[in-house]
């Protein structure tokens, strides 16, 4: 299977790199294709690329907007054509980003930047190879990068 893996030079930490290690010590048979852009709005299209010209079946599309108002605009228009992405190709493309202000504290935001990537990276191997463990936590409040809520 082809998985694709687009993230930024804009981030400051390699959370494709963290979703690539998470891949390949928890699935086998894997063909992993990385695309590395400079920024969040370059995702959709890059992700849309790695589907159609490099034939992945699923995409993880990672980026670390930073805090100013700009930049959470810039995050949703991504976030946008990410959507319309997923919409043209009929296939999945994970969006995981890490909001800059999501912590002031420089090692949190690392952790939570590895812990979000690898946690989708998971996430993908569920969808795409065990999808009733998804549906055994519905509802559950599961969290990537902070601590689970849990249910209501």
């Amino acid at each position: 299977m082809r998985i694709g893996i687009c993230d930024t030079t804009f981030a400051r930490f390699d959370m494709g790199g963290a979703a690539i290690d998470e891949l390949k010590n928890n699935a086998t048979d894997l063909k992993i294709i990385r695309l590395t852009v400079p920024g969040i709005k370059d995702l959709p299209v890059a992700s849309k690329k790695l589907i159609e010209e490099e034939d992945c079946e699923i995409v993880i599309a990672l980026g670390m907007p930073g805090p100013m108002e700009k930049d959470k605009l810039c995050a949703h228009e991504a976030s946008t054509g990410i959507i319309q992405a997923q919409l043209m190709t009929n296939k999945h493309i994970l969006e995981v980003f890490v909001h800059e202000d999501e912590s002031e504290d420089i090692k949190e935001l690392k952790k939570i930047a590895e812990n979000r990537a690898r946690g989708h990276a998971q996430n993908l191997i569920k969808l795409m190879f065990k999808p009733k463990e998804l549906t055994k936590n519905a509802g559950m409040g599961l969290r990537q990068g902070k601590n689970d809520v849990g249910r209501l």
